[in-house]
């Protein structure tokens, strides 16, 4: 297959997907992985789309409607996932009132967090039924249940968030980009983590480095509103001095 016809169907791929790893490419192309690589940076350079660890995703016109059911992302960038979810716990203390989102990336932190002095609000329920078999102080918020998200959701969420005042919040998203921040596929969802986000005197983004570049349908904070951590920085965020990459 010859060099453009390679780019080209590369392009293709993640334009229709999204994102593409390494082994979806030797697939579907029957070549070497390094030239793979090579393709793959070869079009990063030319703005074409955004090279990430293992891949490659869309450039920062990726559009995400809807949520995926959480068995689905469960088993998406786990061994990632648990490295950010280890570097968030470690940045809580004795003392502080922490808000934990709902959602598989979060999810992860919730064997690493030691701190049993600190007291913990989530709307994620199986992320209290966690935190609480551990022996934690647990809160969980009142409102409607998600079942795709397995989360709390609705105005009376809201309203009960409203009335704290958190010292760290840890959040998951579906994108993120510079200009439109971070964001979600789903009001009601959005209107919960905005209003904890607004909470928050320190605000942690916990995103793989599939999320990069993604825009979803509602915003709930401005990039600059949060730092950020994940397991890989695409080479387009890399000047940006909020992402924290886990090592």
């Amino acid at each position: 297959m010859l060099t453009e016809e390679r780019l080209s169907r590369i392009l293709s791929l993640v334009e229709t997907k999204g994102s593409v790893s390494i082994a979806d490419l030797l697939e579907e192309l029957g070549t070497s992985e390094s030239t793979v690589r090579r393709d793959l940076d070869q079009l990063d350079s030319e703005g074409r789309l955004t090279r990430v660890r293992g891949g490659a995703i869309a450039k920062e016109n990726r559009r995400l409607l809807r949520d995926d059911e959480v068995s689905r992302r469960k088993i998406r960038m786990v061994s990632e996932k648990e490295t950010i979810g280890s570097l968030a716990a470690g940045l809580i203390e004795k003392d502080d009132f922490v808000y934990i989102d709902s959602g598989t990336t979060t999810a992860q932190m919730l064997g690493h967090i030691s701190q049993k002095e600190a007291t913990y609000i989530t709307n994620g329920l199986s992320h209290a039924m966690t935190l609480g078999a551990l022996g934690f102080r647990v809160f969980v918020l009142g409102g409607e249940f998600k079942s795709t998200t397995e989360s709390i959701v609705g105005e009376e969420a809201v309203g009960l968030l409203m009335k704290y005042n958190f010292t760290k919040g840890f959040f998951g998203t579906n994108g993120i980009t510079v200009k439109e921040g971070f964001t979600t596929p789903e009001l009601k969802e959005c209107m919960v983590k905005k209003a904890a986000f607004e909470s928050c005197r320190q605000r942690f983004i916990l995103a793989d480095n599939s999320k990069f570049g993604v825009v979803s349908a509602v915003s709930f904070g401005g990039f600059s509103e949060a730092d950020v951590i994940t397991d890989h920085v695409p080479g387009s965020f890399r000047r940006y001095s909020n992402i924290r990459m886990a090592e």
